[in-house]
Parts: structure tokens; C-alpha cells; sequence
């Protein structure tokens, strides 16, 4: 017996794949909207005093709430993108 399989059918295969994969490496299906300081680190791969001098100079906005300071994930992203040499 014979049986067509259509886009749709490959579509639906390569996302149930990419899922599996997704859930073996461990990676994160949703990005926190809020990041502290250490997720920033590990994001950009800088140091502390990195990341402060880009508060300091204005380069990454950040809220401080109590002595915890949050950074927005897009203001992270926008930081990546201007620094990215094409």
C-alpha cells in the first residue's frame, strides 16, 4: 500500500524533531522576560564589572528593585545586535 505524505505532514514531523531535541539538550522553550545580573554575564560571556560599566554609561537600561538589579531580555538582545559585525 502506497500512502502520500504531504507538506504539511513534513512540517509537522521537523517541529515534533526540533521539540525532541529541544527537550534532550535542555534548552528553554520560553525566554524569561527578566534577567539578573548573572544571566547577563553568562548571555554576553562578560564579566561583572562589564556589566556595570554598562549600566554606568547607559548602554544597558536596568531596574533596581531593592538591591537587586533586573535587565530587560530585549535591551540584552538590542545590546547583542549593535555590537554584531556583519
Amino acid at each position: 500500500m502506497l500512502e502520500a505524505i504531504t507538506k504539511n505532514d513534513l512540517e509537522n514531523f521537523k517541529q515534533e524533531i526540533i521539540s525532541e531535541f529541544k527537550t534532550i539538550l535542555g534548552i528553554q522553550t520560553k525566554q524569561k522576560k527578566w534577567l539578573k545580573s548573572a544571566d547577563v554575564r553568562e548571555m554576553l560571556n562578560i564579566s561583572a564589572g562589564t556589566v556595570q560599566n554598562y549600566r554606568v554609561n547607559g548602554t544597558l537600561p536596568f531596574t533596581k528593585i531593592g538591591g537587586t538589579i533586573y535587565y530587560e531580555y530585549d535591551d540584552v538582545l538590542k545590546v547583542l545586535m549593535k555590537n554584531k559585525i556583519a
